[in-house]
């Protein structure tokens, strides 16, 4: 029996049609946040009112729609809309000609069909990216005419098998097209489509002189999408690159954070000896306040694990944050055994899904303001229930 036969593709088609059913589905933000108005089904979540009217929890689909398309393809941001995503999301890497495209790396080798093209074969090569040695193709190595001769595909056949149908269907996109493609289905759904944009790597870009920062707030100006009411948030690991977006445009700006022990890239190249266990005490939470308004931490930050593997005490991040004005949107769920909590995993098959809603269950009742997600029908649904509840 193969791996895609184990998860059906029925189970897929109930939760997406299921999904499609609940847009609209919100409740409040929690004390501290302010007021979320919930949209009706077929309404317009957070028009022309900034991130504050958007329904609560939001979900915010992973590079799209990761758990069933080649991630940060146009099909996967499409899908994330069709299955009930209220924010899509956008990773960002330049090219060496300076456009912004659409990859969670640069290095392309496990995402497009570079490989293939013996016409690239001397373009592969090794570099240190933030203190990681990587062999492989990078976007950087590549013009914008060069990078659009190749296919994108799955990064994980492995545990995704299914998503490899679709393999080579679509190009690396640029943010500019996303942009377009943004303001085509505003106008086709009738609502606005919100955006989640990170920058990537930007002190090694900025190393280079391929700075992303100004050329993505070129773009946000262009499409009138740099005020502090405009339909998306910038979002990025190192907090240097929120403070130089903040003095560019007025868009909300998010700190990813990751595990407690870690520094911020741009902390170490600036000798800064900070961790994120600093960052997410009320002091590190007021500092981030002063230039952005939310945060991305990992799940285990709002609940850790335990040596296990499975969910122990919430900590007290979700209200220090609140406490500070601050969202919070977590990353990131999915479906797989593989990625659940231990006691959430349901069978041996580390590629079937597992009890998603009841992991779900756990985060959404923290009261965090939204969840990063490759499978936004899922979230979306356990928001729902949640909503339900109330």
């Amino acid at each position: 029996m193969t791996q895609g036969e184990r998860r059906t593709p029925a189970r897929r088609t109930v939760l997406g049609a299921a999904g499609a059913t609940v847009l609209g589905a919100s409740t409040t933000l929690a004390a501290g946040t302010g007021t979320a108005q919930a949209a009706a089904q077929g309404g317009t979540p957070g028009r022309g009112h900034g991130y504050r009217s958007l329904p609560v929890p939001i979900v915010i689909g992973h590079r799209g729609a990761a758990g069933y398309r080649p991630e940060h393809t146009l099909g996967s941001y499409r899908h994330a809309l069709d299955i009930g995503a209220h924010v899509v999301e956008q990773d960002l890497v330049p090219t060496g000609d300076g456009h912004l495209v659409c990859r969670h790396e640069n290095d392309i080798s496990g995402t497009t069909d570079v490989a293939d093209h013996p016409e690239f074969a001397s373009r592969r090569t090794t570099k240190t990216v933030d203190g990681v040695t990587i062999t492989g193709w990078f976007t950087e190595d590549f013009t914008l005419a060069e990078l659009k001769t190749l296919r994108a595909k799955e990064r994980i056949p492995a545990t995704r098998q299914e998503n490899t149908l679709y393999d080579g269907r679509w190009t690396v996109p640029t943010f500019e097209e996303v942009l377009d493609w943004a303001e085509e289905e505003g106008r086709r759904r009738g609502r606005e489509i919100w955006l989640h944009v990170e920058t990537k790597h930007p002190s090694y870009f900025r190393s280079l002189g391929l700075g992303l920062e100004e050329r993505l707030a070129k773009l946000l100006r262009r499409y009138g999408r740099h005020r502090a009411n405009s339909p998306v948030f910038l979002q990025s690991f190192e907090p240097s690159s929120i403070q130089r977006l903040a003095e560019l445009v007025d868009a909300p700006g998010v700190v990813l954070l990751s595990g407690l022990s870690s520094r911020p890239w741009d902390f170490v190249e600036a000798g800064d000896p900070r961790t994120v266990a600093d960052l997410v005490t009320p002091e590190g939470l007021s500092w981030i306040a002063s230039y952005a308004k939310g945060i991305g931490p990992t799940l285990d930050l709002v609940i850790p694990k335990d040596a296990s593997g499975r969910l122990g005490t919430p900590t007290t991040l979700v209200r220090d944050a609140h406490a500070e004005g601050l969202v919070l949107h977590p990353y990131t769920h999915r479906n797989e055994n593989t990625f659940l909590p231990a006691d959430f995993r349901r069978g041996t098959d580390p590629t079937a899904y597992g009890d998603a809603f009841g992991a779900l269950k756990r985060y959404l009742e923290t009261g965090i303001d939204g969840i990063f997600s490759d499978n936004p029908d899922t979230a979306r649904l356990a928001a729902a229930d949640l909503a339900a509840r109330d």
